[in-house]
C-alpha cells in the first residue's frame, strides 16, 4: 500500500495523490470506435452484424427473457432469489419515494409558470460482461426507468460463449418486467442504441457502464447532433474510505478490496489522520488478498492532520464512492459536498450500496461527483415548464416585457408581447 502524507506533501505530491488513471483517450482506440459507430449509422443491421461477428464473435440476437427465467427459479439457490427480490422491493420503494413532483406557481395574479415531469419515450440499457452479466446493474437502471415511465426499455449485454441468457440476469429482468435481451455489446451495441439498427430501435438516453470502447462509444453517440442523451462517461471504480482509530482495520481493508477487485485500474484510497491505522489495514489488505488469491488494484493511504482535513480532501477528489468509518459518521457526511454515493458509519458497508440499500449504484467517477449525482427516476425523465396567462395578465406584464426587450435590442419580441397589451 502506497503511503502518502497529506501535511507535508507538496502541490504537486497532493495531485499525484489524488490522481487518477490515464490514458483511457487513446487515438487509436478511439479512431476505431469512431469506425465501428460509423459503419454501424450508415449501413445499420448489415453494419452490425459485421462489427458483431468481427468483435463479438456472434450474430445479435433478440433473446426472450421467460425460459431463462423459469430455468433459474428452478435451479439457482433459494437464497441468492430471495436477496434479489429483496433489492427489488427496496430500489423499487427508494426510487418510488424520490421522483421528482410536478409543480405550478401562481408567480403573479393570472401568471402561473408550472414545471412538469415527463417519462422518456425510449431508453437503451447497457448490461456489462465480463466475468458475469452484471445483474445488479440491471436492477438498478431498470427500475427507477420503470418508476420513471418510460415507454420501452432495450436491453443489451455482450453475447455469452454458450448463448442464451445469464439465469441471474434473465431473473432479475423478470422481475424488471423485461420480456427480452439483445446479446450484443461493446462499441457497436452503443452504436444500435443510438441509431437503430435492423430490430433495435433507436433510443432517446443510453444508460450503463461498460469498457473504455463503450465509454468512448457512448461520449461519441452522445456528441453527434440528433444523437441520444447518455448517463454517465463511467471510468473506473472508485472507493475512498475515511477512517479513524475507531474503525476496524478488518473491516477498512475488506470494504477496500470490494473495490479493487472490479479491474487493475480501480481506484482504492484510505485517508486517515492515524499512522497506526495505516500499518493495520496495509498488513489486513494484503492478508485478505492472499486469502482469496485473486488480483486486484493497488491501495494508495493518505495520512491527513485531522477529520476535518479528511473531509477537505474527499470535496478535493469527488469519489464515485466514500465511506466515512468513523463514530460521528452522520455529523461528518454533512460536510461532503463532492460524492457520488456516502456510506456512513461502520455498519454501512459499501457492498450493501452496490446490490440492496436502495439507491442506484451507478455513479460518476472521474471527479464528475462535482457536477452530477448518480442515476435516479430524475435520469429517464425531463422537465417541461408550462405558463398559463390570463387575458389581465397578459395586459399588466406585456409593457415591462416590452421593455426588457427593448433593452437586449430584440424589438420583434417587444412587439409579440406588446400584441398582448
Amino acid at each position: 500500500m502506497e503511503r502518502i502524507d497529506w501535511s507535508t506533501g507538496n502541490e504537486e505530491q497532493r495531485r499525484l495523490a489524488l490522481a487518477r488513471p490515464q490514458g483511457r483517450d487513446d487515438t487509436g482506440m478511439l479512431d476505431a470506435v469512431r469506425v465501428i459507430v460509423d459503419d454501424v449509422r450508415s449501413r445499420g443491421w448489415d453494419g452490425l452484424i459485421e462489427q458483431a461477428r468481427k468483435i463479438d464473435g456472434a450474430v445479435p440476437e433478440r433473446i426472450a427473457v421467460a425460459p431463462f427465467a423459469s430455468e433459474a427459479r428452478t435451479s439457482l439457490p433459494t437464497e441468492p432469489q430471495q436477496a434479489m427480490a429483496m433489492a427489488a422491493t427496496n430500489i423499487r420503494a427508494f426510487h418510488a419515494a424520490t421522483r421528482p413532483r410536478d409543480v405550478a406557481l401562481e408567480t403573479m395574479q393570472g401568471l402561473t409558470v408550472a414545471k412538469r415531469w415527463t417519462a422518456l419515450d425510449r431508453a437503451g440499457l447497457y448490461i456489462p460482461g465480463g466475468k458475469a452479466p452484471l445483474f445488479s446493474t440491471l436492477l438498478m437502471l431498470a427500475i427507477p426507468a420503470e418508476v420513471a415511465g418510460v415507454g420501452r426499455l432495450t436491453v443489451v449485454t455482450p453475447p455469452r460463449p454458450g448463448g442464451g441468457i445469464d439465469l441471474a440476469l434473465a431473473l432479475a429482468a423478470e422481475m424488471c418486467g423485461i420480456d427480452a435481451i439483445w446479446s450484443v455489446g461493446g462499441a457497436q451495441a452503443i452504436a444500435a442504441l443510438a441509431f437503430g439498427a435492423g430490430e433495435i430501435e433507436r433510443v432517446d438516453l443510453i444508460c450503463g457502464p461498460g469498457n473504455k470502447w463503450v465509454s468512448a462509444a457512448k461520449s461519441l453517440v452522445a456528441s453527434i447532433p440528433g444523437g441520444p442523451g447518455i448517463d454517465l462517461p463511467a471510468g473506473p471504480s472508485e472507493l475512498m474510505v475515511i477512517a479513524d482509530d475507531s474503525a476496524d482495520p478488518a473491516v477498512v481493508a475488506a470494504d477496500l478490496l470490494s473495490q479493487a477487485e472490479h479491474d487493475l485500474d480501480a481506484q482504492v484510497i484510505l485517508v486517515t489522520p492515524s499512522a497506526g491505522l495505516i500499518e493495520k489495514v496495509a498488513a489486513e489488505y494484503d492478508r485478505q488478498a492472499k486469502a482469496m488469491d485473486g488480483t486486484y488494484a493497488s491501495a494508495r493511504a493518505v495520512r491527513c492532520a485531522d477529520l476535518g482535513e479528511a473531509m477537505a480532501i474527499a470535496n478535493a477528489y469527488a469519489p464515485e464512492h466514500l465511506s466515512i468509518a468513523c463514530d460521528e459518521a452522520d455529523v461528518l457526511a454533512q460536510s461532503i459536498r463532492n460524492a457520488g454515493a456516502i456510506f456512513a458509519g461502520h455498519g454501512a458497508a459499501e457492498t450493501f450500496g452496490d446490490y440492496l440499500a436502495g439507491s442506484s449504484h451507478v455513479l460518476p467517477t472521474d471527479g464528475a461527483a462535482r457536477f452530477t449525482g448518480g442515476v435516479s427516476t430524475m435520469t429517464f425523465m425531463k422537465a417541461i415548464t408550462v405558463q398559463s396567462v390570463s387575458r389581465d395578465a397578459a395586459r399588466r406584464i406585456a409593457a415591462p416585457a416590452a421593455a426588457l426587450a427593448r433593452l437586449e435590442g430584440l424589438e420583434a419580441h417587444a412587439r409579440a408581447a406588446e400584441a398582448r397589451g
